[in-house]
């Protein structure tokens, strides 16, 4: 049985009327269903870990994803003990006809998980680096921050998410777009193996020659065909990191926008700039260039001497950085919130795109972030995820603080795309997808239809459910 939703596929050109951004809190109640819980009162003798059932004080708090604007109406949530307590869940769900959503960390969670168990990973927590050998082998449970908090100290690192709380594998899962993309590619691209139990409850090694077609399924194609407990992965040396943030007012957006595009189109590949234009709630809108540069300081502070001209900075945090400190440079929410949130690739900064950016206030969104890529991304890519020819990747974001939001961010976000024309290519970054899209807005027809096939053959009868099944 195919879990995705066949005959929906709509070319990325014609998408942009079927645009859709959060999805809102449901209006369904998710009261404790007897009946559900009386059917699932075998789950507690079928694993060690820690069950939770609708009735059950904490099973609101357990459902919970790190976007608060989606309501996750699963049957239980299972907090397995190790890798063989997921094997031994997948055995049950498989006898019982249950369904399995792996979530380590609840972050990209999407309003697709009725009826689903779902399964918490973050007690499976190992982690291993070899500094001989540039490599590290994590459990599914652990987080981009002990990732570097390890690394670190031997001068290495991961391709890892900027958000320092977000897990590795459901990051990985989606492709990772990472800082050091450009530099190392998707992140994807480092790992070497995945431990995953399989439809059929069996633990099984997956490698590029053991298990071509599903290791490349696995690297961006999202979670929907085997449970991951475990990802081994390429570290890369990094002699020196230099990163941080620079603001000014809002009114400097054109000039600051206009250095970034200066910057970007010599940059070399070590070198990565994010743009923004932000208002936050009581506070003034401000537009920010974020940076990293695998180097020294006195290089990257060359690279960025058109920043340097632009006057009237109110903060500046670039410094030489540690490893294990990659998160302070954009500071995102380290707590769960009601985001709304759309992103879409954009082949080219033209001038009805600048336009766009440059013209009214962002309200009621709170930022607007433009993204550097190219370097390794446009390079070939043996995974899922594939290589990236837009050069740009925009992120739009706002808060639902009441239920007039949703309708009010997604005009805002309509106004952009629709000045943005044909240079918004439609697609957005599996690891982007946010509530109302599909894995069809990620990938081409050929990706897609290939990732179907795998999904057939490795799971026929749709035992697990990934945030956008395939």
């Amino acid at each position: 049985m195919e879990t995705g939703r066949t005959g929906e596929d709509t070319p990325a050109s014609s998408r942009r009327e079927l645009f859709t951004v959060g999805g809102g809190l449901a209006v369904a109640s998710c009261a404790p269903d007897s009946r559900a819980a009386t059917d699932d009162a075998g789950l507690r003798s079928a694993v060690r870990g820690r069950v939770s059932l609708p009735g059950d004080r904490d099973f609101d708090q357990a459902r919970q994803p790190w976007n608060l604007t989606v309501e996750q109406s699963v049957r239980a949530v299972v907090e397995v003990a190790d890798a063989d307590d997921a094997a031994a869940l997948v055995r049950y769900a498989r006898d019982t006809g249950r369904t399995l959503a792996a979530q380590p960390t609840g972050h990209g969670a999407a309003d697709a998980l009725d009826g689903a168990i779902l399964v918490r990973t973050n007690r499976i927590d190992e982690i291993h680096v070899e500094p001989g050998t540039r490599s590290a082998r994590v459990g599914a449970g652990v987080s981009w921050a002990q990732v570097q908090e390890a690394a670190a100290p031997h001068g290495l690192t991961g391709v890892t998410g900027s958000a320092p709380q977000v897990g590795v594998t459901g990051f990985t899962l989606g492709g990772g777009l990472s800082w050091f993309s450009r530099e190392f590619g998707w992140t994807a691209d480092s790992v070497t193996a995945f431990d995953v139990i399989d439809a059929d409850g069996g633990r099984l090694r997956v490698t590029a020659s053991s298990e071509p077609d599903l290791f490349w399924a696995l690297r961006g194609g999202g979670g929907d065909y085997a449970l991951v407990t475990a990802i081994e992965f390429a570290l890369h040396p990094v002699p020196s990191l230099y990163g941080g943030r620079m603001v000014w007012p809002a009114e400097r957006a054109p000039q600051v926008l206009a250095a970034f595009r200066e910057i970007v189109a010599i940059a070399p590949d070590e070198l990565t700039l994010w743009w923004s234009l932000s208002q936050f709630p009581s506070a003034p809108p401000m537009v920010g260039v974020s940076v990293t540069y695998l180097g020294d300081a006195a290089s990257a502070q060359a690279l960025l001497a058109p920043l340097e001209r632009v006057d009237g900075r109110t903060a500046d945090t670039r410094k030489i950085l540690p490893l294990n400190d990659i998160g302070a440079i954009t500071a995102e929410p380290t707590r769960p919130s009601p985001s709304l949130h759309h992103t879409v690739l954009l082949t080219d900064l033209t001038e009805p795109a600048i336009g766009a950016l440059l013209t009214g206030p962002i309200s009621p969104l709170i930022s607007v972030q433009v993204r550097q890529l190219g370097g390794a991304l446009t390079r070939p890519s043996d995974s899922a995820a594939g290589a990236v020819p837009e050069r740009f990747c925009v992120g739009f974001h706002g808060l639902r603080m009441r239920p007039e939001d949703t309708a009010n961010v997604q005009a805002r976000i309509r106004d952009y795309l629709d000045a943005f024309g044909e240079n918004a290519t439609g697609r957005t970054p599996f690891g982007f997808l946010a509530p109302g899209q599909r894995a069809a807005d990620a990938v081409d027809a050929d990706t897609l239809a290939r990732l179907r096939d795998i999904k057939r053959h490795r799971d026929p009868k749709g035992l697990f459910r990934s945030n956008f099944p395939v």
